[in-house]
């Protein structure tokens, strides 16, 4: 098992990066709520990590924090919830939002995330209504962190920008046409990274 890796960030192209660990690189794939709070390319960082094997593939998913990682491992737990669909429900939505509607089942806003049907949004707030309670006893309750914005220029011309957020999202289950078109309504003045693009055309279409 691999627990974190600490290195330095050599390529972030969401939802995948790649670490250089001693001179080893690994294939790392993060939530955009992770690659928020990365660094440049050539920073130091350290992750938080959960290693999955497959017959096909070994695969290694990266958190910025705890919470982030136990909430992934929770989510794979449920009936119909692989790792993809964990990380995108992860780059949708926060720790603290998504156990606000959990707790509230807010089903409406659960499927607005990609992969998420109405059956999986009540599936998912059944199973992790009970375990979301028990991390609010817990000390670092849910309801404590902080939902701050980190964001990192790359120094990336626009069209660059909005095409590699493009291709993010559509690995993150959304149609070509939906991401298109929530990147299109963007107010590019305010957007200074592929990253920025991304969660801005994710927060415009889980308000639809």
């Amino acid at each position: 098992m691999i627990s974190f890796l600490s290195g330095t960030l050599v390529e972030k192209s969401a939802p995948l990066l790649v670490l250089d660990v001693n001179g080893v690189g690994y294939e790392v794939q993060a939530s955009l709520n992770t690659f928020s709070a990365l660094p440049k390319i050539g920073g130091d960082i350290r992750l938080l990590t959960h290693f999955v094997v497959r017959e096909d593939a070994q695969l290694l998913y990266g958190f910025s924090d705890a919470n982030e990682r136990q909430l992934f491992r929770t989510l794979i737990k449920v009936n119909g919830v692989g790792p993809k669909l964990a990380l995108a429900i992860l780059s949708g939505m926060d720790v603290a939002h998504f156990s606000r509607c959990v707790l509230a089942a807010d089903v409406k806003s659960l499927t607005r995330l990609p992969g998420v049907g109405k059956k999986t949004a009540e599936r998912l707030i059944v199973e992790m209504k009970d375990r979301i309670r028990e991390w609010h006893d817990d000390s670092s309750a849910i309801s404590d962190l902080a939902n701050g914005d980190n964001t990192n220029s790359d120094g990336i011309n626009q069209s660059l920008m909005l095409a590699e957020a493009e291709t993010a999202l559509i690995a993150l289950g959304y149609k070509p046409v939906e991401a298109s078109k929530a990147l299109a309504k963007l107010d590019m003045e305010a957007i200074n990274s592929s990253e920025d693009a991304i969660r801005a055309a994710l927060k415009t279409m889980l308000q639809r």
